[in-house]
């Protein structure tokens, strides 16, 4: 029925917010203070293992079912020149998502545009939906990092036709690294 959007709540406010009806989304941006992401999952009732893997951040992608929770972690692809990537954690339940990030800035916005207008059906169904959009939010920022990595191949392809340089063989093994972290991450 309603959208209650709140920023820097306190743990306090987030036990509030649970006991309200609907789906709970809390997204937790920065890893620096693990008493908060223990207090966060004992709040939620997050098996530690799992914690354990939000704060060790090189994970793989992986899903575990915890029985009354899910938990999966991905690689974020973060978009510009240079490739990089950072540890998504996403626990859900039946009436939260809860997502842990690293930094600042995420592929998220699409997704709380949609919360905030009710497009679709996101405001309609349940927490596992909305988990599943944020995941698929997070895979469609690879398209444009695999999109330049394409590019300048063909670029270089065409380049080396006309005149092959040894920085041609360099920028053909640096972009062969970034094909194997993207395939990696995914």
């Amino acid at each position: 029925d309603r959208v209650v959007e709140e920023h820097g709540v306190t743990l306090e406010r987030v036990a509030q917010l649970r006991a309200m009806p609907g789906v709970l989304w809390l997204d937790v941006t920065g890893l620096g203070d693990a008493q908060l992401v223990e207090q966060v999952g004992r709040c939620f009732g997050l098996h530690s293992l799992a914690l354990e893997d939000v704060l060790h951040v090189h994970q793989r992608a992986k899903v575990e079912d915890y029985g009354d929770h899910h938990f999966l972690v991905a690689r974020v692809v973060n978009p510009g020149e240079v490739l990089d990537t950072e540890q998504l954690s996403l626990f859900f339940a039946e009436r939260f998502v809860l997502t842990f990030q690293e930094r600042p800035g995420d592929p998220f916005d699409a997704v709380r545009e949609r919360i905030r207008n009710a497009k679709g059906r996101i405001r309609t169904v349940g927490a596992d939906y909305l988990a599943y959009a944020l995941l698929d939010a997070a895979l469609d920022w690879y398209f444009p990092q695999i999109e330049r990595i394409g590019s300048r191949l063909d670029a270089i392809e065409e380049e080396l036709l006309e005149r092959p340089t040894r920085k041609h063989m360099q920028e053909l093994h640096t972009l062969r690294r970034e094909l194997l972290v993207l395939r990696r991450a995914a």
